[in-house]
């Protein structure tokens, strides 16, 4: 396991002696949470409070989709947030299939805006092509990263003084 670390440098470490978080996960919480991020830009808008979400979203449903489809992100987000040495057991056990559940969320995603496609037909096609070759690439990257497989194996451990 050691010659795993050995092309990263101290500054790629935390506090905790663990491998900082791969930015590729982030890069996907902030993808599966893209509905409740125009949400809080909107809402951080003073002057018109729904005007960022009919840019982004036309029509309401696919902002309401997008909030659906975002759900498990809010679950991986809460994983993220209280990753440390003192976290719960059910923090410890989740993340070790923190791989699993971005792939869940990222699969939910698409097959929201499947249907939303499909049945509801109030998605493009285009888009519907794009975020399925997005959630491709996602995933190939999710299970070959080096990275993340080292930051599924670790979690952090109060040190020594």
């Amino acid at each position: 396991m050691s010659h795993s670390y050995a092309q990263y440098s101290t500054s790629d470490f935390d506090n905790f002696d663990c491998l900082k978080i791969s930015k590729l996960i982030y890069l996907i919480v902030v993808f599966v949470l893209r509905g409740y991020i125009v949400w809080l830009m909107s809402v951080s808008n003073l002057r018109d409070k729904v005007g960022v979400i009919q840019w982004i979203y036309p029509e309401p449903s696919l902002f309401y989709l997008s909030l659906l489809s975002g759900s498990l992100g809010l679950f991986v987000l809460v994983i993220l947030s209280l990753r440390r040495p003192e976290a719960k057991l059910w923090i410890k056990n989740s993340w070790r299939y923190i791989r699993v559940i971005l792939m869940s969320a990222l699969i939910f995603d698409l097959a929201v805006n499947l249907i939303g496609y499909f049945y509801w037909q109030i998605q493009t096609l285009t888009w519907v092509i794009v975020n399925a070759s997005v959630v491709i690439l996602f995933g190939f990257l999710l299970f070959k990263n080096n990275r993340i497989q080292i930051n599924i194996a670790e979690f952090p451990e109060k040190l020594p003084e």
